[in-house]
């Protein structure tokens, strides 16, 4: 399983360096953002660059000339799909992104894996004496069954779908309005996929007057991070002090840090940031990695993290300048360092984030999340790049109000991908799948996408599982909706914030606390159940989150 696993990630970083589309027509570029642009001029000149042999003259970039190579990596792809004014450009690369690593690219097919990995794990789980591979991923979860999870996506979903079938038909009557005789209902009865992003940033902007583009120069990495630091100093009681070159790093772009407890003044905590984005030789995604863990018994007392992002990187001498969900990325997963770092439980096996039941690890980087739209934090960071002012009062508003835009098609989106993950891994016959004789996973795939995404029903050429990597080159097979799991747990934990003021400081920085010695401090020695009854009092309720969302 673990061979498989990493053939099929590899299978998909493969695939996903292979592609690249490069466009030297400036007409296809009109309204295409400044930064998009420089991002793709830069990959080309780099790509010339790379290729160059011998005495090769590389022209200099040109990021309003061109030419411009587009890739499937993130922050290539993701302004392609929403800014690419040119609906062919954009089917191509949408296509190309969605068929990654599947049947339809040759060798690099990862079909035939998905069947293996599913029929070992089944035969694993009933090896050991469960009745599937689900049954077996929740004998160490938080949650109880699978009906529980059923349960809980079905409440979510209820008033997630009417959000976004509404969220939907704004974004199409849009496109029809604005976009002429393509999108009209005689030549399209309803958007592709690679015209809902297009169309939904054009709505986006429309309905709040505020692009990520106008964002990205008020948050430029250096910035954000001192935020970021100084809320943790705010909440919890820690000072992260700069301490590069005090340790060896793997590439130029990769900072390190030390944290001490600001009260007594003692190190008990370090990590490594590697924040950009390099497609060449970097798989995509976020994360944090232990590289060294809190232990008694290997003498270690100052865990260490390795904290992994790819973002947008500097482009000459202009810093890193992040999107807002960039940011967003970049305090979730500095949640799950702190999980790791503050931790007191001194036995190796449950430090940190060891022993954690996977479906309550998201709670601290979905918790962080939050503070992304408190004031005081935003505008600890939130200041133009070159001329130091602050975010407008105003940007600051539409982005808060902007917080549950197309809340209830993301909300959907997330509930299918745990609802197929849990379905492949407790009612699919993989076996039958591969012959023939029962339902494919992609036919999986769309039957539980009629349930919770009828709005948007996968294409017949959809072979987003083949890139499905948290589920089958990652830790979340059946675990998938751990996601939505700790985010009712992560709604909830900061709903304790706004009860007691979150203008009021002295009872902000008790929370914090309370929070710094339950769920960061006592890593898996104990139940997630009773580490959250510690902080809060009670169990998580929903309400907090449907609120958040816009649902209630």
């Amino acid at each position: 399983l673990a061979d498989l696993a990493t053939t099929f990630s590899n299978n998909v970083l493969d695939e996903t360096k292979l592609f690249s589309l490069t466009v030297d027509d400036p007409d296809k570029m009109e309204g295409v953002p400044e930064s998009a642009k420089a991002l793709w001029a830069n990959a080309h000149m780099q790509h010339l660059t790379s290729e160059a042999t011998g005495d090769t003259e590389i022209p200099e970039m040109n990021a309003e000339a061109g030419p411009w190579r587009i890739t499937l990596d993130i922050p290539s792809y993701s302004p392609a799909l929403s800014h690419l004014p040119d609906r062919k450009l954009r089917e191509h690369i949408y296509m190309a992104y969605l068929q990654r690593a599947s049947d339809a690219n040759g060798n690099k097919n990862n079909v035939p894996l998905i069947y293996e990995i599913l029929r070992l794990r089944s035969e694993m789980a009933k090896m050991l004496g469960y009745e599937n591979f689900a049954e077996l991923s929740l004998a160490s979860k938080m949650a109880p069954s699978v009906e529980a999870i059923t349960e809980l996506t079905n409440l979510i979903a209820e008033k997630a779908i009417p959000a976004a079938k509404k969220e939907l038909a704004e974004i199409t009557a849009l496109a029809r309005q604005k976009g002429g005789s393509p999108y009209s209902e005689a030549n399209l009865e309803k958007l592709e996929p690679w015209d809902v992003n297009f169309w939904s940033e054009r709505l986006k902007e429309s309905k709040f007057d505020i692009t990520d583009e106008e964002l990205r120069p008020y948050f430029a990495l250096p910035a954000v991070l001192e935020g970021m630091f100084g809320l943790v100093n705010r909440l919890f009681g820690v000072t992260v002090i700069a301490a590069d070159g005090e340790e060896e790093v793997w590439h130029p772009d990769v900072r390190f840090f030390k944290i001490s407890d600001t009260k007594s003044g003692q190190h008990i905590a370090s990590f490594f940031l590697d924040p950009y984005s390099r497609p060449e030789n970097k798989r995509g995604g976020a994360w944090m990695a232990d590289c060294i863990g809190k232990s008694d018994a290997l003498d270690r007392d100052i865990p260490v993290a390795y904290l992994t992002c790819n973002g947008s990187p500097p482009v000459g001498d202009t810093p890193s300048l992040m999107t807002f969900r960039e940011v967003e990325t970049l305090f979730h997963e500095f949640g799950h360092g702190l999980q790791h770092m503050l931790t007191t439980a001194s036995i190796g096996d449950v430090a940190g984030i060891n022993g954690v039941e996977w479906d309550a690890v998201e709670l601290p980087s979905q918790f962080m999340e939050n503070w992304c739209y408190d004031r005081p934090t935003v505008y600890g960071f939130a200041k133009h790049w070159e001329t130091g002012e602050p975010l407008p009062e105003e940007k600051f508003q539409k982005l808060c109000e902007q917080k549950i835009f197309n809340a209830g098609m993301m909300t959907c989106r997330q509930l299918c991908f745990g609802q197929v993950d849990m379905e492949l891994h407790s009612n699919f016959d993989a076996e039958a799948g591969e012959t023939g004789k029962g339902r494919s996973i992609f036919d999986t795939h769309r039957e539980v996408s009629s349930k919770y995404l009828p709005h948007s029903m996968p294409m017949k050429e959809d072979r987003f599982l083949c890139s499905f990597s948290h589920i089958f080159a990652g830790g979340y097979s059946a675990g998938y909706y751990s996601y939505k799991w700790a985010e009712v747990m992560s709604a909830d934990a900061y709903a304790a914030f706004e009860e007691v003021g979150l203008d009021n400081e002295e009872k902000v920085k008790e929370v914090g606390k309370k929070f710094r010695e339950t769920v960061l401090s006592l890593g898996g020695g104990e139940s997630p159940t009773e580490v959250y009854r510690a902080f809060r009092g009670r169990e998580p309720t929903p309400s907090a989150l449907l609120r958040h969302n816009g649902f209630e």
